[in-house]
């Protein structure tokens, strides 16, 4: 991790009443990272994201950005974000130049004007709607806008806040490799419950469940928080019982099982290794030995989305087995 912190959280709460929205929240990201922030909806991001650019107050806790505590300097701190909430604060009845030239003066931005607008304009792709009204373009085009308006003042950290719901496949394939070309000069912090978007920009995943976080892990790396083994799908041509046999002796191996699929003169069988066990090499050096022609061998249930569901499922599970321990010494 990068040793500069551009932005720290400790110990957050956010609390309604008897209700937490965050509960001891804590976590850095290095200056020049891209961090997903990930968690089913009520999860608590879009409230971690508020207190983090200023728009909402803790109960308790600290959050800071560029060393700056957003609630003992919120203008300072301020100008070192660019915000893109999940509805883009734009005003229909400007045009796009009219609506960034006043969100230039709002910032009260101190670069030059014409040079610093125009490179965003050119940046977002708004070129060709740039004297339209705001009220008369695309949704995928006021999201543009709503994230050229995030870069106006050129802030060292760009949060997200689900930045493509609603939009058409080909203008998310926009909006993420947007995402990729900002990263190379600023920290992006992307909000979402949308598990194909980190995939695609973020090197780093934050996941938060009921107001607390379950995971952080680089996302790559993420498997490795999940007890059990990876699981592989393998298609072989050969005997039925003497593969599966073999299988099941290989360094590694938990279990195997035939799914009773075929394709061509192959069966499918799934296995299942042992925590950390990556056991691909060895099934290739078996059959090669063997002369049992593999037709296909892919990783099952180590995808994101499964990850997630397993994370925030074991998540639920530690909650209700707390709970259930609660009433049991109240009785």
């Amino acid at each position: 991790m990068p040793s500069i912190k551009m932005v720290k959280v400790e110990n957050l709460v956010k609390r309604y009443g008897q209700n937490y929205a965050l509960n001891d929240v804590s976590f850095e990201i290095g200056e020049g990272e891209v961090v997903g922030l990930l968690g089913p909806n009520g999860a608590g991001k879009s409230t971690t994201m508020n207190i983090l650019t200023g728009y909402l107050s803790s109960t308790s806790g600290r959050a800071s950005v560029g060393g700056i505590d957003i609630l003992e300097d919120p203008i300072e701190a301020k100008r070192l974000i660019g915000f893109l909430p999940e509805q883009p604060p734009v005003y229909g009845d400007m045009t796009v130049e009219e609506y960034l030239d006043f969100v230039f003066d709002l910032k009260g931005c101190t670069l030059d004007r014409t040079s610093h607008l125009e490179g965003i304009i050119a940046s977002v792709k708004l070129g060709d709607v740039r004297r339209r009204l705001i009220a008369n373009l695309s949704k995928g085009y006021k999201q543009r806008v709503g994230i050229a308006q995030a870069l106006v003042g050129d802030p060292k950290l760009i949060v997200f806040d689900e930045p493509t719901v609603g939009l058409d496949p080909k203008q998310i394939l926009e909006v993420r490799n947007l995402i990729r070309t900002l990263s190379k000069n600023h920290t992006v912090i992307l909000s979402t419950h949308i598990l194909a978007e980190v995939q695609a920009v973020c090197e780093r995943v934050i996941i938060i469940n009921q107001g607390k976080i379950i995971a952080d892990e680089k996302t790559q790396e993420l498997t490795r928080t999940i007890e059990e083994g990876y699981h592989y799908q393998v298609k072989i041509c050969g005997p039925q019982r003497d593969v599966l046999a073999a299988l099941s002796k290989l360094h590694g191996v938990k279990n195997v099982v035939a799914t009773g699929e075929r394709d061509a003169d192959s069966y499918a069988y799934v296995i299942e290794t042992l925590k950390g066990a990556d056991v691909r090499k060895a099934v290739f050096s078996l059959c090669q030995t063997k002369s049992w022609p593999i037709l296909g061998l892919c990783p099952t249930g180590t995808d994101l989305e499964s990850i997630f569901i397993r994370l925030v499922d074991k998540s639920n599970g530690a909650d209700d087995a707390s709970d259930t321990k609660q009433k049991r010494r109240a009785h």
